[in-house]
């Protein structure tokens, strides 16, 4: 089951996605999207209530990019670990604007982040 919730205003669509985007639930998010495209030059898919997601969700969201691609921006928010791996897996990454979910962003900074002892020594390098 996937609920879809939609707020169209000056030019942006944000969608909130919530449930499994399967081959059951892909065609109703086709749908919904194509219907809402017209004059939008921003949309955001919020992903954080977002499960699963097949391949048949994966190309709602390839047709999507495009046809944003061509009119505006197109970002996926919210995405949880599961999800991100899946888009990684497939090569969607390097082609969609993807944010992670708040958790995974603060793990991806507490890893690329360098203690501050480290940039104490980077500093001193410098000089």
């Amino acid at each position: 089951m996937l609920n879809i919730g939609k707020n169209i205003e000056n030019g942006k669509a944000e969608f909130i996605l919530e449930g499994r985007i399967d081959t059951t639930t892909a065609p109703s998010m086709d749908e919904a999207l194509k219907a809402s495209l017209d004059g939008v030059s921003d949309l955001v898919l919020d992903f954080s209530g977002v499960e699963y997601i097949s391949s048949a969700g994966l190309r709602v969201l390839l047709g999507a990019q495009k046809i944003m691609k061509k009119q505006g921006a197109m970002k996926l928010i919210g995405v949880n670990d599961d999800t991100m791996g899946i888009l990684e897996v497939t090569g969607f990454l390097d082609i969609l604007t993807v944010e992670p979910a708040a958790e995974a962003q603060e793990e991806v900074q507490e890893t690329e982040e360098p203690a501050s002892d480290e940039r104490e020594t980077e500093i001193d390098e410098q000089q």
